[in-house]
């Protein structure tokens, strides 16, 4: 099935760093994994949009956490999409797709000395179960074939490009480094490629 667009919703957003703008909020039905997935539209889209595909994460854009930089990652998204003109796609795939509990679980183990990536297989899970089809069907729902991708990940490029979504652009995101999350960075730039300059040994 093709997905449609449901719902279409405005939606003033505050978040972190005084960032303030409106935004349309966007549901869909008919998505491949049957998820609740959200769209938001900023700014004024053009032929080629910014696009953020950016994963939930419970911790880190709602509380705050200083163990990842999701929470920095998804106001700068909103900021500079707003300018540019695109789409935030909000997934709904916490932890790198393993779920809260899992990712929790994965906290605890790196408390313990292991990097993300090790405390995910000491579970028994997935380095990264993220899968971006329902991404390129919300793009194609909104009539995006091509897209400017923020993101310092190559797995997102790769996979919407799979999919049928032309990425004209790979835009780097900000590098948000802290005490806290330093090795779980230094672990995305060594062992999955993100592009997070200064972070790879």
């Amino acid at each position: 099935m093709t997905a449609e667009v449901r719902t279409r919703v405005r939606i003033p957003l505050r978040l972190h760093g005084g960032i303030e703008v409106d935004a349309e909020a966007v549901t869909f039905r008919n998505l491949a994994d049957g998820g609740e997935h959200l769209a938001f539209v900023l700014g004024t889209p053009g032929d080629v949009p910014l696009v953020r595909p950016h994963s939930e994460c419970l911790t880190g854009d709602v509380f705050g956490s200083a163990r990842c930089d999701c929470g920095p990652q998804l106001a700068e998204a909103v900021g500079r999409i707003s300018a540019a003109g695109g789409y935030l796609l909000y997934l709904r795939q916490e932890g790198r797709g393993i779920g809260l509990y899992n990712k929790l679980d994965a906290y605890a183990l790196q408390d313990e000395g292991l990097d993300t990536y090790a405390a995910n297989a000491a579970l028994g899970l997935p380095e990264d179960a993220r899968d971006y089809t329902v991404a390129a069907q919300m793009l194609e729902a909104l009539g995006v074939a091509e897209v400017n991708l923020l993101s310092n990940n190559p797995d997102k490029a790769a996979q919407l490009e799979a999919a049928g979504i032309a990425v004209r652009e790979r835009v780097p995101t900000g590098v948000f480094a802290t005490d806290n999350n330093v090795r779980y960075l230094r672990a995305k730039a060594e062992l999955t490629g993100h592009t997070l300059p200064g972070l790879a040994s």
